[in-house]
């Protein structure tokens, strides 16, 4: 996608011109238990800093995510060359496996991407592993930049137990949100066009087999995958607080009703009716997106992060729209956020990092590699073509007429297992929607009464 894009490069001297604004704190820290006490006083000023090498570990491996890092690398190492960085990184599976031990160790890193939910960021403030950022949210005007709803996803109470407000404990650069990708050229071949209702899309797929294509592609190895393919489906019969209810992990819903037992039901179907790619429980989420760019398949549901591949590999053949309905309801939110370890050699140095790499210099880095800036998307939609200007447009869309659900794993500290567990069952006619909804109730319902 980079040779389609009329946005105009911004320089790493550009991104100079951050300044910073407040005093200094001493130059001491006090420590308690081992881990750094960043209460009171800090300071934004780090060209003065002892050099130093900075740990930073992310997934942000895929060509434009991997890109904007590099870029962002570069031009803050220029502005402190005190400062060198070691950056460590992994794919999101492989991230979720590492970084727990890692947090343990001797040699934690000083910056983490660590996922939202429960099971990752929850278990991590609860054991003192990452460090609530709230005084930096004040030195750094962190609230004025995010909106209220954007820091929730990242907000946990000191015992971790509420899931969307009290401390700020990271920053994300994107936003997300998960849509249908399709080929524009295949839809013609099938004298088809995107559908605008859920039942236009159900009727197609129908069609689309009948007509000897793979209506849809996934790959759920992994089980993670799967619940982006059901949350845009439950958004089409579950009300969208209940939903954001049950993928915080709060009190206040439950999975065991007719309408998640409809979702379950049509997910299975679209199983049962040969809508999806064979063997989908055992292939490869990355792989089958691969196949999708080489022509396999109609329609791939997945998030926005796949934009700036596919486009690279379709070019302006392939195209991003929200699952069709009036006021759309999807699965989405933020990207993992930036976390500060407790095991950070300098708090602001650590914090300083963060701030760079989320500015709103930095979201102009991000929409130029083919990512969704989680503040100001519309601002570059018009700059932006193709699938990158899709999945800005739909962004924008869904955070000001839609309505985005929270991702179901981050539920509770073993939803992730829970639900891809479940999810695979499902798929593979090992149970019932029924038994599906049940499983995922007593998880949730063990979870939000204690």
């Amino acid at each position: 996608m980079k040779t389609s894009k009329k946005i105009v490069g911004l320089s790493a001297a550009a991104l100079l011109v951050l300044t910073a604004c407040n005093p200094s704190s001493s130059d001491d820290e006090e420590t308690t238990g081992g881990e750094t006490d960043t209460s009171g006083e800090v300071s934004t000023d780090i060209s003065e800093a002892p050099e130093q090498t900075l740990v930073v570990w992310d997934q942000e491996v895929r060509g434009g995510q991997n890109e904007q890092m590099e870029r962002l690398n570069e031009a803050f190492t220029d502005k402190y060359p005190n400062i060198k960085i070691e950056r460590n990184s992994q794919s999101f599976d492989d991230l979720q496996t590492t970084l727990r031990l890692a947090l343990t160790g001797a040699d934690a890193p000083d910056v983490v991407q660590a996922n939202n939910s429960r099971s990752m960021m929850g278990q991590f403030v609860s054991s003192g592993q990452i460090q609530c950022l709230d005084d930096y949210v004040e030195a750094y005007e962190w609230d004025s930049r995010f909106e209220e709803s954007i820091l929730s996803y990242s907000s946990y109470s000191d015992d971790a137990k509420v899931f969307g407000e009290g401390c700020v404990y990271g920053l994300p650069q994107v936003g997300e949100t998960v849509g249908i990708y399709y080929s524009e050229s295949k839809l013609d071949e099938l004298g088809l066009e995107y559908p605008e209702t859920w039942d236009e899309l159900e009727s197609q797929l129908a069609e689309i087999k009948d007509a000897g294509e793979t209506p849809l592609v996934l790959g759920n190895i992994d089980k993670w995958p799967a619940g982006h393919v059901f949350g845009p489906i439950q958004g089409q019969y579950v009300e969208a607080d209940q939903i954001s209810t049950l993928g915080f992990g709060n009190p206040g819903a439950s999975w065991d009703t007719e309408e998640n037992i409809e979702a379950a039901t049509e997910l299975q179907t679209w199983v049962e009716e040969g809508y999806f790619n064979d063997g989908v429980n055992g292939a490869d989420y990355d792989q089958v997106w691969q196949d999708f760019a080489n022509g396999e398949g109609v329609y791939l549901i997945g998030g926005s992060w796949l934009a700036a591949d596919l486009g690279e590999a379709m070019g302006d053949d392939v195209r991003f729209a929200l699952p069709p309905s009036d006021g759309p309801t999807t699965t989405g939110g933020t990207g993992l956020p930036f976390a500060m370890t407790s095991a950070a050699k300098d708090p602001d140095v650590a914090a300083a990092y963060i701030d760079f790499i989320t500015s709103d210099e930095a979201m102009q880095i991000l929409a130029e590699t083919g990512n969704v800036p989680v503040n100001n998307a519309a601002d570059y939609a018009d700059e932006a073509e193709g699938v990158v200007a899709d999945v800005m447009t739909a962004f924008d869309e869904l955070t000001t007429e839609g309505n985005i659900t929270p991702y179901l794993d981050w539920a509770t500290e073993n939803m992730d297992q829970v639900l891809g567990d479940a999810l695979q069952n499902l798929i593979a006619g090992n149970s019932t929607p029924e038994e599906f909804v049940q499983i995922l109730e007593e998880a949730y319902s063990e979870a939000t009464t204690e």
